[in-house]
């Protein structure tokens, strides 16, 4: 049984059409790099299969639960959304028990758990301090740590890297490959194309709500090299054309 699986999936938005009849099928243990210009409806496609937006047609799956059972996919998936919500006057280490209480986790291994992730991600001094006080990036690192604390089947990551140092991302990408490893599916959507190349194994490239190709990155990277047309060409423009901060960024976290 495939970790993520959707059939003609579809999202309207009155006359807007989102998500055009979106086929996946994605294997556990893979990170699936889902990549497309702002715009393209991979927010869109991440609340549909984390059961927070309804699908207007089609069906989907993930970790064999039905995309329209939010309470059933719950205990199975874990979600960064690219505004993640947390709590303001609470401090990073009060937010993560929050969390994990709300699971049902309260306990010493998860205390354990919240105090390594955290050591990893370089936070844990700043654990004390109030997340009002935090930097984008800190609050980053809250909400990742936040997504994968119960060890779920399936991880949803919506611009993990994002307002992340170089250092901080790296740590990112290789805690992403370190749950796929352990056979945990990664769902990673960004419009940086570098990101993705370091770490998926599979590629799909959205563009106007349509899949319009998907393969192996280095594969992906050789279609386009070669002069690929029509939308898969214009989408690895799109991708491409991030604003030079953002390259720059992306460069020097492949080392």
């Amino acid at each position: 049984m495939a970790a993520i699986q959707t059939t003609a999936l579809t999202k309207r938005y009155g006359e807007t059409l989102a998500v055009d009849e979106l086929d996946l099928s994605i294997p556990a243990g893979t990170v699936y790099g889902f990549l497309g210009p702002n715009g393209a409806g991979k927010t869109t496609t991440m609340r549909m299969l984390t059961g927070l937006a309804r699908p207007t047609s089609g069906s989907g799956a993930v970790a064999g639960v039905d995309v329209t059972d939010r309470d059933g996919l719950r205990p199975h998936i874990g979600y960064l959304p690219e505004e993640p919500p947390l709590y303001e006057q609470a401090t990073g280490y009060e937010q993560l028990e929050y969390v994990a209480g709300l699971r049902g986790m309260a306990d010493d291994a998860t205390r354990d758990r919240i105090d390594r992730l955290l050591g990893e991600l370089d936070l844990a001094d700043d654990a004390a301090t109030r997340i009002a006080d935090y930097s984008k990036g800190m609050r980053q690192k809250v909400a990742y740590v936040q997504a994968v604390l119960h060890d779920p089947d399936v991880v949803f990551l919506d611009e993990p890297t994002s307002g992340l140092d170089p250092r901080a991302a790296r740590t990112i990408r290789e805690m992403i490959r370190g749950l796929a490893d352990s056979g945990t599916t990664v769902f990673l959507s960004t419009h940086i194309l570098p990101v993705v190349e370091a770490v998926a194994d599979e590629v799909g490239i959205l563009y106007d709500g349509r899949l319009v190709a998907e393969d192996a990155p280095d594969a992906l990277a050789r279609r386009a090299e070669a002069g690929a047309t029509g939308t898969l060409e214009d989408a690895f423009l799109d991708l491409t054309a991030t604003d030079p901060a953002a390259d720059a960024s992306a460069e020097a976290t492949d080392g």
